[in-house]
């Protein structure tokens, strides 16, 4: 985990040329320590293993909206958004541009995953929880260590976890 640091008020800002990416990746467990997993093929990227997930595209959607939205449009796995949970939020300049994911926590799901942007994944996997393929989409590695405590994820994101609602 990184730590957060202030902000400095005097610094300049600096102009981005690009827009913030705002998404979720998905963490779909299968109950049985496994994790749903694909083989990210992204043209002009080099291959890589990445959970579902993608960005927030709708006015008003809510981070588990977006994540099971795309979770039922790259794989064809259906689950309710109220049953999503936010781990963690985290927040990257790995591209050069601002990012924030959220972690989400999908409920345990068997269904069978359907490779339903050929273009960009090659098939879903699930994986044991300590048995993770390599290389791992950075996103998907800072999501995953977001879940997992033992999970080492490169360094350059902070991470600020989900606080829970008082009872």
């Amino acid at each position: 985990m990184t730590d957060v640091r202030p902000l400095d008020a005097r610094l300049p800002a600096a102009a981005h040329p690009l827009p913030p990416l705002v998404g979720a990746g998905v963490i779909v467990p299968t109950g049985d320590g496994r994790v749903l997993i694909g083989r990210r093929t992204t043209a002009g990227e080099s291959p890589t293993w990445s959970l579902p997930g993608g960005k927030v595209d709708h006015p008003g959607e809510s981070f588990e909206a977006a994540a099971a939205r795309e979770l039922a449009e790259e794989t064809g796995i259906v689950l309710p958004a109220e049953e999503m949970r936010v781990l963690a939020v985290l927040l990257d300049h790995e591209l050069g541009r601002t990012r924030v994911t959220a972690a989400v926590l999908a409920p345990p799901s068997l269904a069978e995953a359907l490779v339903t942007e050929p273009h960009a994944c090659a098939g879903w996997e699930r994986f044991p929880v300590d048995a993770l393929p390599e290389p791992m989409f950075y996103p998907s590695a800072q999501v995953l260590a977001a879940w997992l405590p033992d999970h080492r994820a490169p360094g350059g994101t902070w991470h600020y976890p989900a606080a829970t609602p008082p009872s």
